[in-house]
């Protein structure tokens, strides 16, 4: 169990960095107030489509979808993005 809750705290703190340095200043905002009031809560799932939306999608489509300024596709239309969304909007 420890290596376990060791491990999910490592992959929190890497997704932390990745999510701060995004290339543009507005998605590192919108993901560090996203991980600010989340991260610490998500489960294996949610990393993995955190991550996801980390390593596959480009900072310009990104900003588009968080924003609500274009829909996602499917594949990345997930509770993650929407409570991304959410903060954004807020």
């Amino acid at each position: 169990m420890t290596d376990n809750v060791s491990d999910l705290e490592m992959r929190r703190k890497k997704l932390l960095f990745r999510g701060s340095h995004r290339g543009t200043k507005e998605n590192d905002i919108l993901m560090g107030r996203f991980m600010d009031n989340h991260l610490a809560t998500l489960t294996e799932e949610q990393l993995d489509t955190f991550e996801a939306l980390i390593n596959e999608v480009p900072d310009a489509d990104f900003f588009k979808w968080a924003t609500g300024k274009e829909e996602a596709p499917a594949q990345y239309d997930t509770d993650v993005l929407r409570m991304i969304r959410a903060l954004s909007n807020a």
